[in-house]
């Protein structure tokens, strides 16, 4: 009998000696691009290795990751995915009234902060307040098209594995490249330039971690 969709989904054939956090940020990373990811559950015990559950926001969301990532190679074990039983604790919680009282509450309490944060804003005398230009407000200068990516302000916990799961989805994808010494920035080699620019636009401004915003350009020739 089919289990019918939910929110949560179920994942095994999970590599099992990859530590935990590794895991939960490299399983962040891949499933958040179908939609916003609530929680990632991945326990140690004995009981539950190999497994992980991924709770997104959207049904949509988990239905996509679902189709999209049956049998893709997570750390050279390919994933089996399907839906969890039954929705997880979090969602159940979001379908219920008391959720909508806490977020009544938290949206009430951010105002309060934003406004006592406006207040302390206030321009100090002499201070000039001139508008900021358009070229100083756009985003990283691209360079002429290349078949190689440079990505910048990635988080402190990128890895390859990480950045070559998000990038070998796309066709022509060679090899990611970090460079020693600095985790903000990294390389990404693909066939020709259209697939690079391809993957480039995909991914321009995805959230590795929800305040990674990564920055996508060619590299300089």
């Amino acid at each position: 009998m089919d289990i019918r969709p939910n929110h949560t989904i179920y994942i095994n054939n999970v590599n099992d000696k990859i530590k935990k956090e590794e895991l939960k940020r490299s399983l962040y990373a891949l499933f958040s691009q179908f939609g916003q990811v609530i929680e990632i559950v991945a326990l140690k015990t004995m009981k539950m290795r190999g497994q992980a559950f991924v709770v997104f926001k959207e049904l949509s969301s988990a239905t996509n990751a679902l189709r999209q990532l049956q049998g893709f190679p997570f750390y050279s074990k390919p994933m089996r995915i399907q839906y969890a039983k039954t929705d997880s604790d979090i969602i159940s919680k979001v379908k219920g009234t008391f959720a909508d009282k806490d977020k009544k509450k938290e949206k009430k309490k951010k105002a309060q902060e934003l406004a006592a944060a406006n207040a302390l804003k206030k321009p100090q005398q002499g201070s000039s307040n001139q508008p900021v230009s358009a070229t100083q407000s756009l985003s990283t200068p691209d360079n002429p098209p290349n078949n190689i990516l440079f990505l910048n302000n990635l988080p402190e916990e990128t890895n390859e594995m990480m950045l070559s799961m998000l990038f070998n989805q796309f066709p022509g994808f060679k090899e990611v490249r970090l460079v020693p010494g600095r985790h903000d920035i990294a390389f990404v080699e693909f066939k020709n330039e259209e697939m690079a620019g391809t993957a480039k636009d995909a991914l321009q401004g995805f959230k590795i971690t929800s305040s990674n915003a990564m920055k996508i350009t060619y590299a300089k020739k």
